[in-house]
């Protein structure tokens, strides 16, 4: 699964890294995020009416059109890809509202063998950020419409896998215009596969990352040897 993420990039970065040609009212309130959670309201580009990238605050976990009740976004904060295109929650939006989610790094947590959870990031090799395949929706049922998004995962490439079964679905700029415009939707289909292994690295950081109230520089820090035998030893 993809249940943490960051995103350090600057508003004017942003902009020009992901092609974005529509004008928003982000600028203002952006900030990086060091430790971005589900049910949190972060960046996602889509395409607006007009067929531009736009940059919108949506919140973290898909709430379908139809349901009843807003708090099931929490249990939508994924989308498996090799299902994606046929459950009732995400088949209309992996046909019509296909988004990037900005990122430059993720978390997954490794079980140790003796018990607890070594968390790490994993990032790019090079530092690069980059999207991940994300579905967005728009609920009316309430008193102001709601606009929430899912993350795509898929089975986890050969470094992930040690750490997870799981990982989210990473689109190649070059790929972007494809998932976000596509109407036939074995294009996007094709693209939601594991990212290639070598272009990536993980390391392992302190327990801090997993309270969402811990959202500073200290939580992506790589944790030395001892601290992660101290999480074996304390869990």
């Amino acid at each position: 699964m993809c249940g943490r993420f960051t995103y350090l990039l600057s508003w004017s970065e942003i902009v020009a890294l992901y092609g974005l040609t529509a004008v928003t009212e982000m600028a203002p309130d952006w900030k990086p995020r060091f430790n971005a959670a589900p049910t949190q309201t972060m960046p996602v580009i889509r395409l607006n009416a007009a067929g531009k990238r736009e940059l919108a605050a949506l919140r973290w976990g898909l709430v379908p059109s139809w349901s009843k009740d807003p708090a099931m976004g929490a249990k939508l904060i994924n989308a498996r890809a090799e299902t994606v295109a046929e459950k009732p929650a995400f088949r209309s939006a992996f046909k019509l509202r296909r988004c990037l989610v900005p990122a430059d790094g993720f978390y997954e947590w490794r079980k140790l063998p003796g018990g607890g959870k070594q968390p790490y990031r994993i990032t790019m090799a090079d530092g690069a950020p980059f999207a991940f395949a994300g579905l967005w929706e728009r609920w009316s049922k309430g008193p102001e419409p709601l606009e929430t998004f899912t993350i795509i995962t898929t089975t986890a490439n050969s470094l992930v896998a040690p750490i997870h079964d799981r990982m989210p679905v990473i689109i190649d700029a070059a790929d972007h215009d494809a998932w976000l415009e596509a109407r036939d939707t074995a294009i996007p289909m094709a693209l939601l596969r594991p990212y290639p292994a070598e272009r990536m690295t993980a390391y392992p950081v302190s327990t801090r990352v997993n309270s969402p109230r811990n959202d500073d520089a200290s939580v992506i820090e790589r944790a030395t040897a001892d601290a992660a035998e101290a999480v074996r030893l304390k869990q």
